[in-house]
């Protein structure tokens, strides 16, 4: 059924990043972005054109990716749900689906985002889990990383920690959680800011290990944040254990539970 003015719909996603290239649409269309936006059109009778709230890299996975588009057709939200699924290939589902208002915008009303990254550590690589978490093989001391992860917080200028293709404006970014902890082999980071720069969080891991094997002391960190210099932090990390895993947005627009923390990862009894 057809109405007179386009009305705006958010959803939430949750995807493996194994097997897309990425969020952002790529002329080859291999991307969680070309699959959803055929998935719609589908639904919609029409080309839809999706907004996400945070771009996310090959093998870079999501638990709570929010989306938002326009469309002229009313549809119930069963359609956007399970008949949007049945129209995308294994590795991505829409989770939720959620009428908002005209003046919604999946990025920019986000008032924060949250990551976590399992990193697997232990002698032998991951099997089952594998590409699903990130992974290193020598030991790692999580307090000594906790502890080069509270000079982190708060508000600092990260190009230390920012890639060389990053487009955002500004190097500033207000970290308001870096917790990191061991749970069996596996050690879990969580990371929550107002927003990320590009490889920002997986260049924030590898110096963190760097940190937890010993290569440096915690002091570090406020080196590497004082230096803005990407080149004297530690290499980019996998991507494989990183998941965005919420969104953050004020409890006005009416959105259903926004962050979904993924499991972690154990072969333990």
């Amino acid at each position: 059924m057809s109405c007179s003015s386009s009305s705006r719909i958010a959803l939430g996603l949750e995807y493996d990043g194994n097997a897309f290239h990425g969020w952002q649409t790529q002329p080859g269309g291999s991307t969680v972005q070309d699959a959803l936006e055929l998935a719609l059109a589908a639904i919609a009778g029409a080309p839809v054109a999706t907004t996400c709230a945070g771009r996310t890299d090959t093998g870079v996975h999501a638990t709570s990716q929010v989306v938002h588009f326009d469309t002229p057709v009313l549809r119930p939200e069963s359609a956007w749900v399970r008949g949007v699924n049945a129209h995308l290939p294994e590795g991505v589902a829409v989770r939720w689906a959620q009428p908002v208002a005209a003046d919604f915008h999946a990025r920019f009303s986000a008032r924060g985002r949250r990551y976590r990254y399992l990193l697997l550590n232990r002698p032998v690589r991951p099997g089952l889990a594998a590409g699903r978490v990130g992974w290193f093989h020598l030991p790692l001391d999580a307090e000594r990383m906790q502890a080069g992860a509270d000079l982190l917080l708060g508000t600092h200028d990260f190009s230390t920690f920012r890639a060389a293709e990053c487009q955002a404006k500004t190097p500033i970014k207000e970290l308001r959680q870096a917790r990191v902890r061991r749970q069996g082999d596996m050690i879990v980071f969580d990371f929550e800011a107002s927003a990320f720069l590009h490889h920002m969080i997986r260049n924030l891991v590898g110096t963190l290990v760097y940190i937890g094997k010993g290569k440096h002391e915690p002091a570090w960190v406020s080196e590497l944040l004082a230096a803005r210099d990407r080149r004297l932090a530690a290499p980019t990390f996998s991507p494989s254990g990183l998941y965005l895993a919420g969104v953050t947005y004020e409890p006005h627009w009416g959105l259903p539970e926004t962050t979904v923390l993924p499991q972690v990862w154990s072969l333990e009894p």
